[in-house]
Formats: C-alpha cells, sequence, structure tokens
C-alpha cells in the first residue's frame, strides 16, 4: 500500500511559542493572580499593568524585529509604542495600556492615591483579557482534516481560506 496507513489517527497538538515567550505569559499569569490578592491599591494597579507589560513583550518575543538603522535603534520606544507595529490587532489594547503607564509609575513610586479600587479591578480585568487573547494567539489548537478531504473544512484547512493554525507567529 503506497498511502497513508488507515489506522493512522492524527493527534491534536499545541504548537508552542518560544520558551521565553511561554515564559513570559507564565510570569503575567502569576502577576495577575499576585494583584487579585494584594490590599494596598498602588501596589495592585503596578502589578496589574506590570503583567500586561509581560504579556506584551511575549508578542514581542514572538513577532518583534530589531529596528532597521542604527539611528532608530538609539531611540527608545515604549513595547506599547512597537507592539502595534507588529500586532496591529492588539492596538486598541496597547492605547487602553499606554494611558496607565503614568498611573502605574506614581503608584510604584508610591505616590498616595495614585491608583483607587475601582482602577485596579478594571486593570485586573482588562490585563487578564489582554492575557487570554495573547494566549489563544501564540498557542493555537491545530484544526484537523475531516475524514475524506485532506484539505479540512475549507480551502488551505481553515473555514474561510485562513489557513492551518499550527504555529505562532
Amino acid at each position: 500500500m503506497n498511502g497513508p496507513p488507515e489506522d493512522v489517527h492524527p493527534v491534536p497538538r499545541r504548537a508552542s511559542a518560544p520558551p521565553a515567550a511561554l515564559g513570559l505569559l507564565a510570569q503575567a499569569r502569576r502577576g495577575l493572580d499576585e494583584a487579585a490578592e494584594l490590599e494596598h491599591p498602588n501596589d495592585r494597579y503596578a502589578t496589574a499593568h506590570l503583567a500586561a507589560l509581560r504579556t506584551a513583550a511575549a508578542v514581542l518575543a514572538v513577532r518583534g524585529r530589531p529596528e532597521s538603522t542604527a539611528r532608530a535603534r538609539r531611540r527608545i520606544r515604549s513595547a506599547w509604542e512597537v507592539l502595534p507595529e507588529v500586532a496591529p490587532e492588539l492596538a486598541e489594547w496597547c492605547r487602553l495600556f499606554a494611558a496607565g503607564a503614568d498611573r502605574r509609575a506614581r503608584a510604584e513610586a508610591g505616590i498616595a492615591g495614585a491608583a483607587g479600587r475601582r482602577d485596579c479591578d478594571d486593570l485586573i480585568r482588562d490585563a487578564g483579557m489582554f492575557l487570554r487573547i495573547v494566549e489563544r494567539m501564540l498557542v493555537r489548537q491545530p484544526v484537523l482534516p475531516f475524514p475524506g478531504n485532506p484539505e479540512g473544512p475549507g480551502e488551505r484547512g481553515r473555514p474561510g481560506g485562513e489557513g492551518p493554525r499550527l504555529r505562532a507567529g
């Protein structure tokens, strides 16, 4: 028999992002858990914002590319500025977290009232949603082809012709 064996069944496996990106996502998850348990609003806010920043860093670890000129490399830019260039689908999230960067700096400096309880709750919720979106983006479950159709449910294996989603990037 020259074709594929009939008794071999594909096993779905999660395609994985590089270890550095997965480590950043794990740190972000732990940071959000910690932020939810902290009592002081400044600590909660700073910790949750740092979790969002680590989530952004995970995307940059996968999709980031070095600046093309020496002049551009000398200029320091925030992750919230760079991320929309490599992941435009996250631009709104970048604007949201960039807007909270000054508050995080004030909270880390210990300025009284830099963050309130509601600010913290909102940021923890938003950072958690951002983390889940990025996790789905970077670590995807492959779609297996339908029996009898090696191409799967749509063109190139995905509904709507998007192609297989086996790897991050």
